[in-house]
């Protein structure tokens, strides 16, 4: 009887699921090919997709059958199932049918005029859409809290388990550090000199693309795509990339690649006996950029790596104006200023995330309105960074994550580099030839022990879970600085 409530319970996911990677699809379109006049339209879709996948999350039966089950003794992927499903029962049913069709729909215009807002430099023509967004996403908070911190049951969605107290302790930890290391940084006299020239764009796309297949992507089950803002779609059989192109900067293109294949692979190399159900997904969206980010940073802009990369480059471009590999290493990881996050170095990056997660944290509380965001945003700025924003898009327009209700995300980034830490500095451990491999352009010995670590298990156990028992430790973001210090350390001569 248990084996039959299962499976029907099983079978009614299964639908969902499959609909919600179509909606997925729909959104994937929308930043890569839809034409821009079609925003309003593909706002009523998003909207009445996200009505019929919320009926479904939400149909009484699944109480039923959850009850059902309740002390059944099912096997372990069974279980981890019915965790999952019962997480997203409770929370959907708290959320009204026309509140989660609203969101959907909202957000889904809200991207378009972020984007125009973004290419005009004008935040006031975005303001009224993102205090709509802001007003949904808080009265959601308000359902799924029962009267607890809203900004918490925001982030139990990307990673379960975590609350904004222990974030404090682990990013609070993480700033010390990382201002320390880069005020060290700027009281060095050593110069990297900048990129100069310009990088053809056709040649960096298919730099890009072999790339991403040095790291292991699967290109029967994916594809390559340009967007404003790069990112990672789908799952199982179908896992997108996007990057984009600066003529005058292929280091974008090329990390922005390195960085969504990380993103792609996991989700490639889930067990695919999990394929459409809550198990076929990453265990978190910090456990998912903990692998994007050891992808881009610790494996790609390794010295062994780079210096592999140097020649690929000179293969592509001819002479570009760097002398060897280990100008080249250092001018790949080079601290300085800079205003966006997506192409900040390791040392500043978590400080722009900490920016993000202050701010959104205060609005989602109700301390700071939509008013006063930009002129928050620009006075931290300075006090974070020591220099003055310039323009929005340089500022507070420069994320999409808020345009599309993202709140509660921004954090599971830092979280990401703080278990890629913990990974790498396991799996340096475990894999004694890592440098040698890498030097080659064969990363194949890390890819696998993140594949058999990580990314295999999917979505059964929880985040903290996932992280220790591969790392063997709990979670602290010390690694992340150790590593961070000793390689900052040989390229500024500290």
């Amino acid at each position: 009887m248990q084996q039959e409530t299962y499976a029907a319970l099983m079978a009614h996911v299964r639908q969902t699921v499959a609909l919600s990677q179509i909606s997925g699809l729909v959104g994937w379109d929308q930043e890569t090919m839809m034409p821009r006049g079609a925003a309003t339209q593909r706002g009523e879709w998003s909207g009445a997709i996200e009505a019929v996948i919320h009926q479904r999350r939400t149909d009484p039966r699944i109480g039923d059958w959850l009850a059902a089950l309740e002390g059944s003794e099912l096997d372990e992927v069974a279980q981890a199932n019915l965790v999952h499903i019962r997480r997203s029962y409770d929370r959907n049913t708290k959320v009204p049918g026309d509140l989660a069709a609203e969101i959907a729909r909202v957000t889904s215009v809200a991207q378009g005029v972020w984007a125009e807002a973004r290419r005009n430099n004008d935040f006031a023509a975005f303001a009224p859409t993102l205090k709509r967004v802001l007003e949904l996403r808080r009265q959601e908070a308000a359902a799924l809290s029962d009267g607890d911190d809203p900004y918490d049951a925001l982030l139990d969605d990307y990673e379960p388990g975590m609350t904004g107290t222990r974030l404090d302790q682990l990013l609070g930890n993480l700033r010390k550090g990382l201002i320390r290391l880069r005020d060290r940084i700027r009281g060095t006299s050593r110069d990297i000199p900048a990129l100069s020239g310009k990088f053809d764009h056709d040649r960096q796309i298919a730099l890009a693309r072999e790339m991403a297949t040095t790291f292991g992507y699967d290109w029967n089950r994916g594809r390559l795509d340009k967007a404003v803002h790069p990112f990672s779609s789908g799952s199982g059989d179908d896992c997108r990339i996007t990057t984009r192109v600066d003529e005058a900067n292929p280091f974008d293109c090329l990390y922005s690649t390195i960085h969504e294949t990380g993103h792609a692979c996991y989700e490639q190399n889930i067990n695919r006996d999990f394929m459409l159900t809550p198990l076929g997904r990453g265990a978190s969206m910090g456990v998912h950029e903990s692998q994007s980010r050891i992808y881009e940073n610790q494996l790609g802009r390794s010295r062994a790596f780079t210096g592999y990369l140097f020649g690929r480059m000179r293969a592509h471009f001819g002479d570009f104006g760097v002398a060897n590999e280990d100008d080249f290493h250092a001018l790949v990881n080079a601290v300085g200023k800079g205003y966006i996050r997506t192409e900040a170095d390791e040392v500043q990056y978590n400080l722009h995330i900490l920016l993000r997660y202050e701010l959104e944290r205060e609005m989602i509380l109700g301390r700071l309105e939509v008013d006063d965001l930009e002129e928050a945003w620009n006075s931290r700025f300075e006090r974070d960074f020591g220099f003055a924003v310039d323009k929005p898009a340089n500022g507070v327009l420069q994320d999409v994550h808020w345009s599309v209700g993202l709140f509660g995300y921004f954090p599971t980034y830092s979280l990401g580099n703080i278990y890629a830490g913990m990974l790498h500095a396991a799996l340096r451990r475990e894999v004694s030839d890592l440098d040698d491999a890498l030097s080659r352009g064969d990363t194949s010995a890390a890819t696998t022990w993140l594949r058999d670590k990580v990314q295999h298990l999917g979505g059964l156990y929880e985040p903290a879970k996932v992280i220790s028992r591969a790392a063997g430790q709990a979670i602290s973001e010390k690694p992340l600085l150790a590593y961070l210090e000793e390689k900052y350390a040989a390229i500024y001569d500290l």
